[in-house]
């Protein structure tokens, strides 16, 4: 490997409206709800538009996706606008006392446009020394989290310089990671997007299903929008390298299981050749060793620079066995009091997470007694989120991807996301009445509705209906980000304290609990076995994604086990 040349470069409400029973502020195509507040109309060029008529998008009113994911105003044409002034950077130099003498550093800068400051809106650039970059994930932001350039949850618009920007790289599909991907093509993007075999099916179901609830029921525009997106989308295969730009130093790529959702990858990126190398890992989310459903990940062999996320970076998940009985253990306790047990869940990887264990607890404890008069092996197990039912059939169509576990269960003839219990709920009409049957009969239950930190989506109906009442419990099993909701009910509920939900101060009385250990994310251990098991470990590490106090955490362990690491709070 090279010797160390990099360097860091820091950048310098929500809509208001009734919410649809998806999560979406703003007057709902779907469900014709009125606004607060209507939104300017786009331009003739905007991207869509070219899709369609003018006058389909003249006056768009949109709604807002599981963690209020904004297809709001997508940005306009770029040729008819006066070009906005770009915010300028600060440099900060990477210490270059550990540069060999004998080779000039190859300088490579780092901008981190999100996942700074919390764990939402990823995007991350890696610029070469003659000006050409790579994007790493382009998500949306979500509760009070921002950007370091001014980005955040009502203000998604790309507002940072594009024009050198050669790829995309998509580590996996939650929104949190693609969700701006619309507003970057609109941005006058035109490079492709690269991607692992399976993200490259899911990432179209995602976007479309922003589309169709956040912007335009047109199937027309739809399908076109999405035939554009289908173009641009470059599946890999792990492990496989990729040049991205050609020539000298150029770029290639390299994706590896990341072990998070289905299709999640890590990223190795390598710059120049011989002694002027370079090999920066981007880690993307990493999931937990005993993930369901995913081969665990494993660490790369080497790199120069690692930029990881720090989600848990300051604690350690319980084991697969104890979360497990924990969770069966708080069901029959929820049970006996005559409620249901809410849980709060992302469409993407949770769902499907929680459906398998949930699956394994029916199997081995079918005839135990879950409640009063009913059996484990009667107890309905309820899917409120049309998303979340449409991912939960493109994991069963990936069964190629899933790991040794899972497939023996299916040699055997169990079916781990489609088994018997599992009922789905698809339409408002049918989402209402089983809020309103739950809410009023005790009728013992488990729902899991997105959005998965309460900030939209049908578990917002269903927290307004029976968070005030202490039959029922809640229970988180994710990370929940500042200013969300469920951050607040979190906190607040094993005090009896309140929260905010549509402008309605609701008392909360179900008891809430929190089970770390279903996280989809590493936790400190797994984290730092990502950087130990390196058999030529980086001589930086960047952490991202992540609040202060896990950075901090994490940074410390690091530094503690790796003498004469760099290791960059981002």
């Amino acid at each position: 490997m090279g010797g160390q040349g990099w360097q860091a470069v820091k950048p310098g409400g929500h809509i208001g409206g009734a919410r649809c029973d998806r999560g979406y502020s703003g007057r709902c195509r779907q469900h014709r709800h009125q606004p607060h507040n209507r939104l300017p109309p786009v331009g003739d060029h905007d991207i869509l538009t070219r899709l369609s008529s003018p006058d389909e998008l003249r006056q768009p009113i949109l709604c807002i996706q599981d963690i209020d994911l904004h297809l709001a105003i997508i940005a306009r044409d770029l040729a008819r606008l006066q070009p906005r002034p770009r915010r300028l950077v600060m440099s900060d130099p990477v210490d270059s006392t550990r540069q060999p003498a004998q080779h000039a550093p190859m300088q490579l800068q780092f901008t981190h446009h999100g996942a700074v400051n919390g764990v939402t809106g990823s995007c991350h650039r890696l610029t070469l020394p003659d000006g050409q970059a790579v994007l790493i994930d382009c998500g949306l932001f979500q509760g009070a989290e921002t950007s370091p350039d001014g980005a955040r949850a009502d203000r998604l618009e790309i507002d940072f310089a594009i024009d050198t920007v050669r790829a995309l790289v998509v580590t996996h599909v939650h929104i949190d990671h693609v969700g701006r991907i619309p507003y970057l093509l609109a941005a006058g993007f035109k490079g492709p997007i690269y991607c692992s075999q399976a993200s490259a099916q899911l990432l179209p179901l995602v976007l479309q299903d922003a589309l169709e609830v956040g912007f335009t029921r047109n199937a027309t525009l739809i399908n076109k929008f999405l035939a554009l997106l289908r173009e641009r989308i470059v599946p890999l295969p792990y492990k496989q390298w990729q040049t991205v730009i050609a020539g000298q130093p150029g770029l290639r790529v390299r994706l590896s299981p990341a072990g998070h959702i289905l299709g999640s990858a890590y990223v190795e990126l390598e710059a120049g050749t011989g002694s002027t190398r370079q090999r920066v890992v981007f880690s993307g989310d990493l999931g937990a060793p005993y993930t369901p459903l995913l081969p665990a990940p494993r660490a790369p062999m080497q790199a120069d620079v690692v930029v990881m996320e720090s989600t848990y970076g300051d604690r350690v998940h319980d084991s697969r066995k104890t979360r497990r009985a924990r969770l069966q253990a708080l069901c029959e306790r929820a049970f006996g009091n005559g409620g249901t047990v809410l849980i709060p869940a992302f469409s993407i990887g949770r769902t499907q997470e929680l459906l398998y264990e949930l699956e394994e607890i029916i199997h081995r404890h079918a005839q135990r007694p879950a409640a009063p008069g009913a059996r484990w092996g009667q107890i309905p197990i309820v899917v409120d989120s049309p998303l979340a039912a449409d991912f939960t059939a493109g994991y069963a169509q990936l069964k190629a991807h899933w790991d040794a576990e899972a497939r023996r269960k299916l040699a055997a003839g169990r079916h781990p996301l489609a088994f018997d219990q599992l009922q789905t709920v698809a339409s408002h009409g049918d989402h209402q009445r089983m809020v309103d049957q739950l809410a009023r009969s005790g009728r013992p239950a488990i729902v899991i509705a997105a959005s998965g930190m309460c900030s939209g989506g049908r578990i917002v109906n269903y927290l307004k209906a029976m968070l005030g009442d202490a039959r029922h419990d809640v229970l988180f099993c994710g990370y929940q980000a500042a200013g969300t909701p469920g951050r607040a009910i979190q906190q607040h509920g094993p005090r009896g304290g309140w929260v905010e939900l549509d402008g309605q101060r609701i008392d909360i009385r179900a008891k809430v609990h929190t089970l770390s250990g279903y996280s989809a994310h590493a936790d400190q251990k797994d984290l730092l076995n990502f950087i130990g098991r390196m058999r030529t470990p980086p001589r930086q590490v960047r952490l991202v994604h992540g609040d202060d106090g896990a950075k901090q955490a994490l940074a410390t362990l690091l530094r503690q086990q790796h003498a004469g690491l760099d290791v960059v709070i981002a």
